[in-house]
Protein backbone atom coordinates (compact mmCIF):
# COMPACT_ATOMS: atom_id res chain seq x y z
CA UNK A 1 0.00 0.00 0.00
CA UNK A 2 1.18 3.32 -0.73
CA UNK A 3 0.53 6.72 0.63
CA UNK A 4 -0.27 9.80 -1.42
CA UNK A 5 2.12 12.37 -0.83
CA UNK A 6 -0.07 15.54 -2.51
CA UNK A 7 2.85 16.80 -4.26
CA UNK A 8 3.17 14.06 -7.39
CA UNK A 9 5.08 11.96 -5.25
CA UNK A 10 4.17 8.38 -3.49
CA UNK A 11 5.79 6.89 -0.68
CA UNK A 12 5.76 3.62 -1.17
CA UNK A 13 6.29 0.70 1.51
CA UNK A 14 10.15 0.21 1.09
CA UNK A 15 10.79 3.95 1.63
CA UNK A 16 11.89 4.44 5.40
CA UNK A 17 9.66 4.04 8.16
CA UNK A 18 10.90 6.06 11.39
CA UNK A 19 9.58 6.01 15.05
CA UNK A 20 10.31 7.91 17.94
CA UNK A 21 10.64 5.94 20.88
CA UNK A 22 10.15 8.88 24.48
CA UNK A 23 11.29 6.59 27.19
CA UNK A 24 13.22 7.08 30.11
CA UNK A 25 13.86 3.55 31.44
CA UNK A 26 16.74 1.59 29.88
CA UNK A 27 15.07 -1.41 30.24
CA UNK A 28 12.37 -0.69 28.73
CA UNK A 29 13.54 1.08 25.63
CA UNK A 30 15.58 -1.93 24.73
CA UNK A 31 11.96 -4.02 25.75
CA UNK A 32 10.07 -2.29 23.09
CA UNK A 33 13.19 -1.98 20.61
CA UNK A 34 13.70 -5.87 21.02
CA UNK A 35 9.66 -6.65 20.71
CA UNK A 36 10.19 -4.49 17.14
CA UNK A 37 13.02 -6.57 15.86
CA UNK A 38 11.89 -9.51 17.18
CA UNK A 39 8.76 -8.84 15.30
CA UNK A 40 10.33 -7.85 12.08
CA UNK A 41 10.62 -4.39 11.71
CA UNK A 42 13.45 -3.28 10.06
CA UNK A 43 13.27 0.31 9.83
CA UNK A 44 14.43 2.86 12.11
CA UNK A 45 13.80 3.52 15.75
CA UNK A 46 14.96 6.82 17.43
CA UNK A 47 15.22 6.68 20.88
CA UNK A 48 15.04 9.94 23.18
CA UNK A 49 14.97 9.80 27.28
CA UNK A 50 13.34 12.86 28.08
CA UNK A 51 10.12 14.77 27.26
CA UNK A 52 11.89 18.02 26.56
CA UNK A 53 14.53 16.19 23.93
CA UNK A 54 11.14 14.33 22.33
CA UNK A 55 10.32 18.09 21.51
CA UNK A 56 13.60 19.36 20.76
CA UNK A 57 13.75 15.85 18.20
CA UNK A 58 10.34 16.91 16.55
CA UNK A 59 11.04 20.62 16.34
CA UNK A 60 14.25 20.25 14.61
CA UNK A 61 12.49 17.93 11.77
CA UNK A 62 9.01 19.72 11.60
CA UNK A 63 11.15 22.65 10.24
CA UNK A 64 12.32 20.05 7.49
CA UNK A 65 11.20 18.32 5.07
CA UNK A 66 8.36 15.58 5.68
CA UNK A 67 10.77 12.60 4.96
CA UNK A 68 12.68 13.29 8.15
CA UNK A 69 9.15 13.23 10.33
CA UNK A 70 8.45 10.19 12.27
CA UNK A 71 5.53 8.03 11.25
CA UNK A 72 4.91 7.59 14.87
CA UNK A 73 5.83 8.15 18.20
CA UNK A 74 5.43 5.84 21.06
CA UNK A 75 5.52 8.01 24.65
CA UNK A 76 5.86 7.37 27.99
CA UNK A 77 3.62 9.76 30.21
CA UNK A 78 6.11 9.70 33.06
CA UNK A 79 9.36 11.11 31.70
CA UNK A 80 11.67 13.99 33.31
CA UNK A 81 11.81 17.81 32.13
CA UNK A 82 8.51 17.22 30.61
CA UNK A 83 5.92 14.60 31.00
CA UNK A 84 4.36 12.87 28.93
CA UNK A 85 0.92 14.73 28.86
CA UNK A 86 2.83 17.99 27.60
CA UNK A 87 4.33 16.72 25.35
CA UNK A 88 1.15 14.97 23.84
CA UNK A 89 -0.27 18.45 24.06
CA UNK A 90 2.93 20.28 22.06
CA UNK A 91 2.55 17.44 19.31
CA UNK A 92 -1.08 17.71 18.94
CA UNK A 93 -1.18 21.41 19.01
CA UNK A 94 1.33 21.98 15.70
CA UNK A 95 0.24 22.04 12.42
CA UNK A 96 2.43 19.77 11.50
CA UNK A 97 3.35 17.35 14.02
CA UNK A 98 -0.18 16.40 14.86
CA UNK A 99 -0.59 14.16 12.06
CA UNK A 100 2.00 11.83 13.37
CA UNK A 101 0.26 8.44 15.47
CA UNK A 102 1.26 8.94 19.31
CA UNK A 103 0.84 5.80 21.19
CA UNK A 104 1.02 5.88 24.55
CA UNK A 105 2.68 3.04 26.02
CA UNK A 106 2.82 3.53 29.90
CA UNK A 107 2.77 1.93 33.21
CA UNK A 108 -0.08 3.80 34.32
CA UNK A 109 -3.08 2.20 34.74
CA UNK A 110 -5.06 5.69 35.91
CA UNK A 111 -8.32 6.71 34.56
CA UNK A 112 -7.13 10.30 35.11
CA UNK A 113 -4.20 9.39 32.97
CA UNK A 114 -6.12 7.72 30.53
CA UNK A 115 -8.94 10.67 29.68
CA UNK A 116 -6.20 13.10 29.98
CA UNK A 117 -4.33 11.83 26.95
CA UNK A 118 -7.54 11.05 25.09
CA UNK A 119 -8.54 14.65 25.55
CA UNK A 120 -5.45 15.55 24.21
CA UNK A 121 -5.90 13.61 20.92
CA UNK A 122 -3.61 10.61 21.59
CA UNK A 123 -4.46 8.14 18.66
CA UNK A 124 -4.07 4.71 21.55
CA UNK A 125 -3.41 4.68 25.04
CA UNK A 126 -1.42 1.02 26.18
CA UNK A 127 -0.26 -0.19 29.95
CA UNK A 128 2.66 -1.39 29.09
CA UNK A 129 3.41 -5.52 29.97
CA UNK A 130 6.72 -6.26 32.12
CA UNK A 131 7.74 -9.21 30.13
CA UNK A 132 8.78 -9.43 26.62
CA UNK A 133 6.22 -12.05 25.58
CA UNK A 134 3.42 -9.99 27.20
CA UNK A 135 4.71 -7.01 25.17
CA UNK A 136 4.82 -9.65 22.21
CA UNK A 137 1.44 -10.28 22.52
CA UNK A 138 2.67 -14.97 23.29
CA UNK A 139 -0.12 -16.55 24.51
CA UNK A 140 2.27 -19.82 25.28
CA UNK A 141 1.01 -21.77 28.45
CA UNK A 142 -2.45 -20.33 28.00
Amino acid sequence: MSEDLGCGGVRGAQDPFTILLVEDDKAHAMLIMRAFERLGFSDKIDWVRDGKAALDYLREREAWEEDLMPRLVILDLRLPKLDGHEVLSEIKRSERLRMIPVVVLTTSTSEDDLRKAYSNHVNSYLSKPLRLEDLRGDRRGD
